[in-house]
């Protein structure tokens, strides 16, 4: 049997970005990333195409898509840091790692449109109206890509989460699962921490021993236990080589 392999490589480390009073920062702030910047972008789109609204809100929709901008770079750095403690789910941390990048271009992109459009109010010349009209269209686009990238990194950081979480039923599959010989039915008998058998692709892996042995804590890996946990393994781990070999170390097949 394997030993306490570290699958991600990653050290806890204790920075501004890890824990508030023993709670880690990422969902604290996440939070403010999936409600704020896409009602920012949304209200950015309405102060582009409807000109008496900018007046009133103009102001307002810089400091929220400055606000966005900021908590999607803490998102980002405390969710590095609680991946070091629970592992990374990779397809998350990668939509993750772009969101920050789209939210300041399009703070930076809105602030100059926002700018020009103020100078072009009081009798600036033709082509400064063309440019503001370039950059307020660019600002259009950039808001839609920053509320789908949103909406995106929030359904993978759920996924990530609680898909495989909740018990599936054994009907979900019939039918032996690859050549082990095993149904469904008889791995959801094993759904407990002392005796806990999952599903991964065609196989069927007794992680018992491995529970308390997960560098990412014991959690993740009793959430597999009894149901088909294919999609939440893939979501945490892409594919990579070592969880992989470390998983088919506990490989059972039928008696």
């Amino acid at each position: 049997m394997p030993t306490n392999v570290p699958l991600l490589g990653l050290t806890p480390s204790e920075g501004p970005f890890d824990l508030i009073t023993g709670i880690p920062v990422h969902p604290l702030v996440v939070h403010a990333v999936v409600v704020l910047l896409p009602l920012a972008a949304l209200a950015l789109i309405v102060i582009v195409l409807v000109p008496r609204t900018r007046g009133t809100f103009g102001w307002l929709v810089l400091a929220g898509l400055f606000i966005g901008a900021g908590a999607a770079f803490v998102a980002k750095e405390s969710g590095e840091a609680l991946a070091a403690r629970v592992g990374l789910p990779q397809q998350h941390a990668s939509w993750g790692d772009r969101l920050p990048i789209v939210a300041v271009l399009l703070l930076l992109v809105a602030a100059i449109w926002f700018w020009r459009q103020r100078g072009s109010r009081v009798g600036e010349a033709a082509p400064t109206s063309t440019l503001t009209k370039v950059l307020g269209i660019v600002s259009i686009v950039l808001a839609v890509t920053a509320i789908g990238l949103t909406i995106v990194v929030g359904h993978s950081g759920a996924e990530a989460v609680w898909q495989g979480r909740i018990p599936a039923s054994a009907a979900t599959r019939t039918g032996p699962i690859g050549t082990t010989g095993l149904t469904a039915a008889q791995v959801q008998a094993h759904s407990t921490p002392a005796d806990c058998w999952t599903i991964v692709g065609d196989g069927v892996y007794d992680l018992t021993t491995w529970i308390r042995q997960h560098p990412g804590g014991s959690r993740s890996i009793e959430g597999m236990c009894g149901v088909d946990a294919t999609a939440a393994f893939d979501a945490q781990h892409g594919g990579r080589d070592v969880p992989t070999r470390v998983l088919q170390g506990y490989a059972v097949t039928a008696s």
